[in-house]
């Protein structure tokens, strides 16, 4: 259930996606698309909404406690059961350093490859985990395109990722 980044790049990286659900880098891969265009475009306006709705209701109400800790442990808890996760691929890439003339990047299935441009692999999200459960049949991980052009039909039963 290991996946192997090789080919043209400095270091050969081994991912085990069955250790991801404790990573904090992982994203919900039902709300990726929509809210990952929307961050980008709405982040600055966001921050000053946020901060002008709190002040404005702690005016009007007062302070409010925080959930308790418990609260927060089992609403966690409860997602990690029941979501569907993804991790973005670009960490994984850079630490493997492509080389300066790697330009293809492949990904290698057991119904065939298919080869995007480097430059795209950087943007792919694989996901990892669908309704609180590893993806052990057709697995380990499903791949999506960074614009979400493939979401109903995601690229599964990877073996390894070559750069050429």
């Amino acid at each position: 259930m290991v996946i192997v980044i090789k080919g043209n790049v400095k270091f050969t990286i081994t991912l085990d996606p069955s250790v991801w659900i404790f990573d904090d880098r992982k994203v919900d891969v039902h709300t990726y698309f929509t809210r990952h265009v929307q961050t980008e475009q709405r982040e600055d306006i966001d921050d000053i909404q946020k901060i002008s709705a709190y002040w404005d209701r702690e005016i009007q109400e007062g302070a409010v406690s925080p959930p308790t800790l418990q609260t927060e442990k089992q609403f966690e808890k409860e997602k990690i059961l029941s979501g569907t996760f993804g991790m973005p691929f670009a960490p994984f890439l850079r630490n493997a350093e492509p080389n300066d003339d790697a330009k293809r990047f492949i990904i290698v299935t057991e119904n065939g490859d298919t080869t995007i441009p480097l430059a795209e692999a950087y943007e792919l999200l694989l996901c990892f985990a669908k309704d609180g459960k590893p993806l052990k049949e057709d697995g380990p991980v499903h791949i999506y395109f960074g614009d979400g052009s493939n979401r109903d039909n995601p690229i599964t039963h990877v073996r390894a990722f070559v750069v050429e």
